[in-house]
């Protein structure tokens, strides 16, 4: 039987950014110097496959750092996590690992200077993400206020309209984002942006990835996991920019064929936590029902690399 003919456009950049490679490495080091397990407190970057492949070589995932033993290290996720962990990590006597991804840590020093300059902040982020969890947790309560969408800017009850700063969670959508601080700078005038943007470099290229290929396909398939906020607003930016069917795949068999009956052209492309691996899956699934001819569309090149901390670099 003759397969249907199928143009695939594969987007780059796509998958693991720095920031959870990094993360992923800082793991595999922990349990080679100090050996399993090593615990990481919440999943290190938001992908079951690559949680369970971690936890195949013995890291142990915990929610909070209660259910750690303290004579065992303890790794904090890609995500950051608010001031009173790593306090309270070191009342313990715990050796522990931050893996915080730098471009969330800067977002963090941001908020504490803006604090010390004494302005509120304003968290442009989702509510319960980690990642907002961690920033907001760097200062005081009430020193940062939550807000997740331009209705939320209208009903904001600040403490000096005149004295206030805002940042955002690293993994919005760009446009989105760009409305809300519209709202923002609209009511308050005189308010403080960060010197370059929050939003990171892998959440911006992939999704402007994502804007080049929507036009000219009939599906979508983006390959991550259900609560990875960066997998999850590259489905919307497609579907927003025309696409008529998105659809958020962890794995090739999580896919609908039923609603890609009929396509001439898909677009593949995968959060930032998502390995090569699964996409290659998705890939071999494609050539198996259809003819594929591949393109790729790369809208950037991306050549960042964070190291890792220094103390999986000194010997044990």
């Amino acid at each position: 039987m003759t397969k249907p003919p199928l143009t695939l456009y594969l987007a780059a950049p796509r998958g693991f950014c720095a920031g959870v490679d990094r993360a992923i490495k800082i793991v595999e080091m922990a349990l080679q110097k100090w050996g399993a397990p090593v615990y990481v407190r919440h999943e290190i970057v938001h992908n079951k496959f690559v949680v369970d492949s971690l936890r195949d070589l013995g890291a142990v995932f915990v929610e909070e750092l209660d259910e750690c033993p303290p004579d065992r290290p303890v790794i904090f996720s890609a995500h950051g996590v608010p001031k009173a962990v790593p306090a309270e990590a070191a009342r313990r006597e715990m050796i522990y690992v931050d893996a915080t991804c730098p471009l969330v840590s800067k977002v963090h020093i941001e908020a504490e200077r803006h604090a010390e300059a004494g302005l509120q902040i304003i968290m442009i982020g989702h509510t319960g993400h980690p990642e907002t969890i961690g920033t907001m947790g760097q200062l005081p309560e009430g020193e940062v206020l939550l807000v997740e969408t331009e209705a939320d800017v209208a009903t904001l009850a600040v403490r000096d309209p005149a004295r206030l700063a805002f940042v955002t969670q690293t993994t919005l959508s760009v446009d989105d984002t760009a409305g809300i601080v519209a709202a923002l700078q609209a009511r308050f005038p005189t308010i403080t942006g960060p010197h370059k943007e929050d939003i990171c470099y892998a959440t911006t290229n992939r999704q402007e990835a994502v804007k080049a290929m929507a036009g000219r396909i009939d599906a979508m398939l983006v390959v991550g996991a259900p609560n990875s906020s960066n997998s999850r607003r590259l489905v919307e930016v497609a579907a927003r920019q025309g696409c008529p069917y998105a659809q958020l795949v962890q794995r090739a068999t999580d896919i609908d064929w039923r609603a890609l009956t009929g396509i001439r052209s898909i677009g593949i492309t995968a959060g930032a936590s998502a390995p090569e691996v699964l996409v290659d899956e998705v890939i071999a699934a494609l050539h198996a029902r259809f003819e594929v001819t591949e393109e790729l569309v790369e809208t950037a090149k991306e050549n960042v690399e964070f190291k890792v901390p220094r103390v999986l670099r000194q010997p044990a």
